[in-house]
Order: C-alpha cells, then structure tokens, then sequence
C-alpha cells in the first residue's frame, strides 16, 4: 500500500506494435482502475533486450508505446507511466532477488522454454533469470495486486514465492501481490488461427489488428479472417473463428452473445465480418488521433518521463534501500 492506497503494477514491452488483443484484453480496463489503486504502468524496455533489438527501433517503439498508454485514456497525472531501464532500482533488486531463487524454479517455467525454441540462436542468460527481474518489477512498489492473463500466471507465482521467501528470512519487506481479479477483458483470439492469441509478433501480419492499423486495413484482416462453412453465426467452442469474432464484436459494442446472434441470424459470414471490422476501426479512430496529436507533442511527452521517472525513482528506491539494508549491504554517505 502506497500513501493509503493500494498499489497496482503493470507493464508491456516494448517489441512490436499493440494488438487488439493487447487493447481489449488489458490497456482499455487499466484506464478503469487509476482511481481505486495507485498505479505503476511500465514500458518495459529492459526485458525487451533478453532477444536482439536494434537500438535506434526499441528507442522509437518504447516512445511510442507510452505515448499510446495515454492516448488509450490512461491519466499521466493519476497513474505513473514510465521507462523501466529509466529506474536502475530493476536491476539492483533483480540482483538481490537471484540470490533468493531456485534453479529449479527457473527451470520449470515454460516461457523459457517456448523462447529458446523460437531464439535458439541466443539463449542467453537473461532470457533464463527474466522471471527474477519481473519478480522485482512487481515487489519494488510493493505492489498489492497485479493483472495478469493465463500466461503470465506462472511469473506471479514465483514472484510470490521470492517474496515470502524474502520475508521469512528478513521479516515484512515486500508485499505478496495478488492476482488481479476485476472484470474480465476480452481474450482475443488470432484472426487466422483462432485457437492461438492474437500475437504482436505474429509472423503473418493478417493474423493481427494492430492499433495503428488504418480502417481499409482492419476490414481487410477481418474479411481474410478464417472461419467455417456453415455460414451461421453462431457462438460455439466448435466454431473458434466465429466464436472469435463475436467476442470482438461484444467487447466493441458491448452487446452479449444472445443479442448478436440475433442481429445476424439473417447474415452470411461477408456481412458479418464486415460489421466487426467496422466497429472495431470506428473504436481505434479517436486513440489513433489522439496518439497523432500526442506524437507532435514532444515537450509534453518528454516532461511525462521525466516527471513519471522521478516519481517511479521514488517509490523503488525505498524498497530497495529497505531490501539492501536486511542483506547486508553497507549504509550510503549522503
């Protein structure tokens, strides 16, 4: 708890361009929490480097990626936006945090094990120890809840871990976040292989509705999106690309299953998925000229970082301090 509220911690990379699925399964609910709970929403650019980037786009996209954060709806002044390589305390802790986790701990996550198939050329150590860094992510601001999806399950159970580990040892240093259970968002599915997430990194580009994608483009994706040959619309675990597509389309609109059903009873899959696409270019039409705006605004932009950065700087540092006083590590001469 923060200044008598809770803390809420979070973050996307900053690799690839936001998805739809990243919008409605997570950024469009994380504008509904700013006032409930003290909010740390992190452009996470440190773990961004476990694969090779190049320098000059992982500095274009982190920008762009917490520029979009506010051109979203998230309030820069309520919630605290910042750069994680812009808070060393990540990497100071993950230091201390390493020395508090199990091989056997790190061997067991799964992630892992999905990236070194798909970088085998650079299984490096990062890569192996991201967990312990995404553990200090979440415990340097002492964080009391944190949203998390069906991947990311795994991390917050080890970041647990680390953390009552840490305090039986050294007592009440870090707060054991839990799982952020608030309203579900959207899980949406791959346009073209509707049993996977849609992915930023998805090697086909149809796969994704990207937030920047301009309006022809999304109705495109969504007209080549894959389906079935029945032509009913109709929502049914049978029937993943269709059953996908009307969960867009509620999330969009915010009708249920029963009411689309019934508005297209009388419609074939063409009309139906040109409706999707509609809506879904009619929703990203403000954050895209939001985002435009914010873009041409560098000195506003620049004073969220610094500002954010400062603030996030604060909160880290008296974690850190605390931890690195309960293990040992010699009192600065201020």
């Amino acid at each position: 708890m923060l200044d008598g509220k809770k803390s809420l911690f979070s973050g996307m990379q900053a690799t690839g361009t936001l998805t739809l699925g990243n919008y409605l399964g997570a950024l469009k609910n994380w504008v509904e929490l700013e006032d409930e709970y003290e909010c740390f929403y992190c452009v996470v650019d440190m773990h961004s480097i476990t694969v090779r980037q190049d320098p000059a786009e992982l500095r274009k996209r982190a920008r762009a990626l917490l520029t979009l954060y506010i051109a979203a709806g998230l309030n820069a002044e309520k919630n605290c936006i910042y750069y994680q390589s812009h808070v060393s305390a990540h990497a100071e802790l993950a230091w201390i945090l390493n020395c508090f986790t199990y091989m056997g701990e790190l061997n067991r996550m799964t992630q892992f094990k999905d990236k070194a198939v798909k970088h085998a050329d650079n299984i490096n150590a990062g890569l192996y120890s991201y967990p312990v860094l995404m553990a200090a992510d979440i415990l340097l601001f002492q964080s009391d809840v944190v949203p998390v999806g069906s991947d990311q399950k795994q991390h917050l159970e080890i970041t647990r871990d680390i953390a009552e580990r840490f305090n039986s040892v050294y007592g009440d240093v870090f707060t054991v976040p839990e799982p952020y259970i608030g309203k579900q968002g959207a899980r949406v599915m791959s346009l073209q292989e509707p049993d996977k997430k849609m992915s930023k990194s998805d090697e086909n580009t149809n796969a994704s509705i990207y937030l920047m994608d301009d309006p022809d483009m999304i109705i495109r994706k969504f007209k080549r999106a894959v389906t079935d040959s029945d032509n009913e619309v109709r929502y049914s675990e049978d029937k993943p690309g269709i059953k996908n597509l009307i969960d867009i389309y509620g999330a969009v609109t915010g009708k249920n299953t029963a009411e689309i059903e019934k508005e297209f009873a009388s419609c074939g899959y063409g009309d139906f998925k040109l409706a999707v696409g509609e809506s879904v270019a009619g929703m990203l039409k403000p954050i895209q000229a939001r985002f435009a705006e914010l873009s041409k605004d560098k000195d506003y932009i620049d004073g969220i970082i610094k500002t954010n950065a400062e603030k996030a700087n604060y909160y880290a540092t008296k974690t850190l301090r605390k931890a690195q006083k309960k293990v040992g590590f010699p009192e600065r001469i201020r």
